[in-house]
């Protein structure tokens, strides 16, 4: 099918889709489209309407075209920007001919044939040895139930691509797999009026009416693609791709010390500040979006259009605006001395991360009372569990005022919200750059490579048509690119970029939709890019007490939620949902048998992601303490990609050392051995009938991950076991660097948000001193 993950329809806001279509000619047929081609799989769509006084002929109609190579078994279209409620179109080769239906679903299934659209296939459709090409003319197509193309206005068509192909080809109404991957760009309707329409109907180009591009076509007109549109490119100092944590701040940061920015993010607005528009039902009219409130965490995880998860990672990971930041439960813990110390991996010259640290706090403190009635709700798990630990000799604090007081410590939650809604970087440093000229931002953007002249960055490509020819954006003399697209994002823009181990880059190589725009072997780099990564594992407990609201497990926040508390937030960002679900945290350090010195992280809410129990139960009573294990273990995982290029755990990074294991399970039985200390106090996950070693052993290795993945592009001082030196500069590059999560050689204390914002202040700091640089 098309997939849950194709996008939901959005409305053009000014220039919120940078990703726009633009007039081209096709060599083969002389007819002018307005489109774009996607550089990552190397698919040409287009479209092209009527003139307005040819309604009368040609009332509900227009052509299209999709060149696509021969890797691509199948692609869509969705000329409403959707999978549900939209007009879609499939198509793929059969043999010789091309083979398409229209389609429409109204739930995330297959698609169903949809009759009252006609297809009709025009002349220069063809396949070939490399590629095939379907024009047709669909008429009937500018209405459908529930919706339409504005005609003459503005739009969004969505894509799907496919490597896997369709169960029949030769049937048009063949079922098929999920897509692969997908994008949608935006369509000025007006601009692809064409008084030569009735002449393209018949085969014929008529008199071109708009300039071809300035660059021809290359190769043979019956084997390549159509020329894709171009546009003069702009260069810049930097280039930052990724607009997380790390990518923001480094782009406040080098704007701020007066150098020409572009941040390129491969999503779209977030916040409603940013031009986000995705806000519930019951706050429509403001723009308060679901990356506001911080009460929907929960829902980030059961929407029933979660297009906000990168569709390409086999793991939680956000593409949008803020990226993680704009999808996490906010937990920002200061980073403890030991997190930047040699004995975590960093370079001794990172030992002293204060000053960074400081920087960061300044511009963003944290909080653990985050409503603005300076309240706290929905704490009765948090008093529940304190009576547990202070059976065990915890003590409470204030967290992020003693950084470096993590054992046998609890404390309320600590949160980056700002006046009752999410804060972070987005709200704070984006918000500064944005003042600032020499800045420029550019979202549904996505960034396949770098294009290097082997140890030299020239700039990178992209599938933005609009802003550099044919999605390529230079850099000025001395220029330089960082890469902030995350853990798994990252990497496969390096092994795209031909850097990293010699099996992900033949993997790459393989594909035959990006290997072009590979380097040749001779110049690949071979640094361990993906290796050595770590993630919390972590072990959920699940209890009832009769004093807990379990908040209905936070099933209905966003579709349905308690009218008061709704209502209270409306009005003034105070009350529940002006938190997230966390309440309290704790920590302890442990000695493994190795010597070696772990912490262990305790998080409380309300609420469960499961139960699983033998013993009856009162559901509005549950909450869960998720045990993590953090900084210390030995444990690490292989992060990779797919023949697809989808981004996967090649090995999964969770207790694979025996000791961190034993140590888990020890923090765990810790936990409760106070259990009969609290009156009422009841354990239903594990329930009395498995110990906690069984548990653990029958834990799903896919609900142990945290998604605080570090580590895949770590910083160190040897390219034989890092891939970034202590300037976060890429080894054998002269002027690629990386500011993400990815950098960060172990996992420190808590939750590694702040330890990332910290890194990234100081990686950027040692940039801007660097010599040689614009």
């Amino acid at each position: 099918m098309f997939g849950r993950f194709l996008l939901a329809l959005l409305p053009l806001v000014g220039s919120v889709l940078s990703q726009s279509g633009s007039s081209y000619t096709d060599p083969d047929n002389g007819f002018v489209f307005n489109g774009i081609t996607d550089p990552v799989y190397g698919v040409t769509y287009g479209v092209v309407f009527p003139e307005p006084s040819s309604s009368g002929t040609y009332p509900d109609e227009f052509i299209g075209e999709i060149v696509a190579p021969l890797t691509a078994e199948w692609i869509g279209v969705s000329f409403g920007g959707a999978m549900l409620d939209c007009l879609l179109l499939v198509a793929w080769p059969n043999q010789n001919s091309i083979v398409a239906s229209t389609r429409y679903a109204t739930d995330y299934v297959q698609p169903t044939e949809y009759d009252g659209p006609v297809l009709t296939t025009l002349p220069s459709s063809y396949v070939n040895s490399t590629h095939w090409k379907y024009v047709y003319r669909c008429q009937n197509c500018t209405t459908w139930q529930g919706g339409g193309i504005s005609l003459g206005g503005t739009g969004v068509l969505a894509w799907a691509y496919s490597n896997v192909g369709v169960d029949d080809p030769s049937d048009p109404e063949s079922n098929f797999l999920e897509h692969t991957d997908f994008g949608f760009f935006g369509e000025n309707f007006g601009q692809t009026e064409n008084a030569n329409y009735n002449n393209y109907v018949n085969g014929n180009p008529g008199t071109p009416t708009s300039t071809p591009p300035t660059t021809s076509p290359t190769g043979p007109t019956t084997t390549s693609p159509a020329s894709p549109p171009t546009a003069s490119a702009t260069p810049y100092d930097y280039i930052i791709v990724g607009a997380g944590a790390g990518g923001i701040i480094a782009a406040d940061r080098l704007s701020q010390n007066n150098k020409k920015v572009l941040l390129l993010e491969r999503g779209g607005p977030s916040t409603g500040e940013t031009g986000g528009t995705y806000v519930a039902d019951w706050a429509e009219g403001t723009n308060l979006t679901k990356f506001d409130i911080p009460g929907l965490f929960e829902s980030m995880f059961d929407d029933p259009d979660p297009w906000y998860w990168c569709s390409d990672v086999t793991f939680y990971a956000g593409c949008l605006l803020g990226g993680g930041t704009s999808v996490n439960g906010a937990l920002y813990w200061y980073p403890t001395d030991t997190d930047f110390s040699t004995a975590r991996g960093w370079p001794s010259s990172w030992s002293n991360h204060q000053a960074y640290t400081n920087a960061m706090t300044q511009r963003l403190p944290s909080t653990d009372h985050p409503s603005t009635d300076g309240e706290r709700y929905l704490e009765q798990s948090a008093q529940v569990a304190m009576q547990l630990l202070n059976a065990q000799g915890y003590y409470q604090a204030t967290i992020n005022d003693s950084p470096d007081s993590k054992d046998h410590v609890y404390g309320y939650s600590a949160f980056d919200f700002i006046n009752g809604k999410r804060g972070g970087v987005v709200a704070t440093y984006l918000q500064t750059a944005n003042q600032r000229s020499n800045f420029v931002y550019k979202d549904y953007t996505l960034v396949s490579s770098v294009v290097r002249n082997g140890s030299q960055i020239l700039g990178v490509q992209t599938n933005n048509t609009a802003i550099g020819p044919n999605g390529f954006i230079p850099l000025n003399p001395n220029g330089r690119v960082i890469l902030s697209a995350g853990s798994f994002g990252t990497p496969r823009i390096l092994f795209q970029s031909g850097i990293g181990p010699t099996d992900m880059l033949q993997t790459v190589q393989q594909n035959a939709a990006v290997a072009a725009n590979m380097p040749s072997e001779s110049d690949w780099i071979n640094l361990p890019v993906g290796m050595n990564v770590s993630d919390n594992p972590s072990i959920n407990l699940v209890f009832t007490h009769p004093s807990i609201d379990a908040y209905d497990n936070w099933a209905d926040v966003w579709t349905d939620p308690r009218p008061a508390d709704a209502a209270q937030y409306l009005a003034s960002q105070s009350g529940v949902f002006a938190g997230a679900s966390p309440k309290l945290n704790f920590w302890r350090d442990y000695e493994g048998s190795d010597g070696i010195q772990r912490s262990a992280q305790g998080t409380v809410r309300p609420g469960a992601a499961s139960v699983n129990t033998t013993l009856p139960y009162n559901a509005s009573q549950i909450f869960t303490i998720t045990v993590y294990l953090s900084s210390g273990i030995t444990s690490r995982g292989r992060i990779g990609v797919t023949a697809g290029l989808n981004a996967v755990a090649l090995e999964n990074p969770w207790l694979t050392d025996p000791v961190d294991k034993v140590v888990l399970i020890q923090a765990l039985e810790d936990v409760i051995s106070t259990l009969p200390s609290v009156p009422d106090l009841t354990m239903i996950t594990p329930d009395s009938g498995m110990t906690l070693e069984e548990y653990v052993d029958l834990y799903d290795p896919s609900t142990m991950c945290s998604n605080h993945w570090v580590g895949s592009a770590k910083m160190g001082t040897s390219s034989d076991t890092a891939v970034v030196d202590e300037n976060a500069k890429v080894f054998n590059t002269d002027n690629l660097f990386v500011i993400d999560a990815s950098i960060v050689p172990s996992l420190p204390v808590g939750n590694p948000h702040g330890t990332v914002m910290s890194a990234a202040e100081q990686a950027v700091a040692n940039i801007l001193a660097l010599s040689g640089g614009p």
